[in-house]
């Protein structure tokens, strides 16, 4: 069984950073896609960036330019947010996905980050 953790949240203030980090436990097996996805209240969860095993294979327009997606080692990816804005405020989950058989899908619980002054 995959479980994935997030951690890395909390209170930023405008124009200021921070990193998330996504680490799994247990084992994966072929080719996965490691994804953040964000949700702001109310809304539909929104893909954000996307690491493919040769490396960043997608940025949402919103966050190009300001939140490169990493692998720190064999079981972590991360996310790191620079210039951040209030409407970066949202819950940010972690995802691992097959790349050919999207039902092997893995998901965080998720961490907040408020962006606020």
């Amino acid at each position: 069984q995959v479980q994935l953790v997030e951690s890395g949240g909390g209170l930023v203030q405008p124009g200021g950073s921070a990193r998330l980090s996504c680490v799994q436990f247990g084992d994966l097996f072929g080719s996965y896609m490691r994804n953040w996805y964000r949700q702001a209240p109310g809304k539909q969860r929104e893909l954000v960036a996307t690491l493919a095993d040769v490396g960043p294979f997608y940025y949402a327009d919103s966050v190009k330019g300001r939140f490169p997606i990493s692998r720190d080692n064999e079981t972590t990816f991360s996310l790191q947010m620079v210039g951040m804005k209030p409407g970066d405020t949202v819950v940010y989950y972690c995802n691992v996905r097959h790349s050919s058989n999207h039902a092997r899908d893995h998901w965080g619980h998720g961490t907040q980050v408020p962006v606020s002054s």
